[in-house]
């Protein structure tokens, strides 16, 4: 294909290559509270933490998991 209406389509498939690579890697972090930090904060990252245990031990309560940026 030539012209302006093919340029135009090669223009956003670059663009929309980049936006594809600028989106942060997430993972499923463990998010809740302990005995030495009552506030809610980053436990670990769920498969290294096992949020149930935590729970159930009594060392964290408030637990759950949610998206985070790994770079966060």
């Amino acid at each position: 294909m030539e012209g302006p209406a093919a340029e135009e389509a090669e223009r956003r498939l670059e663009e929309l290559g980049r936006v594809v690579e600028d989106v942060p890697e997430e993972r499923l972090a463990v998010m809740g509270s302990t005995a030495d930090d009552p506030e809610r904060h980053f436990l670990g990252w769920l498969g290294e933490v096992d949020p149930d245990e935590l729970f159930e031990s009594d060392a964290a309560w408030g637990v759950s998991v949610v998206r985070r940026r790994v770079d966060a």
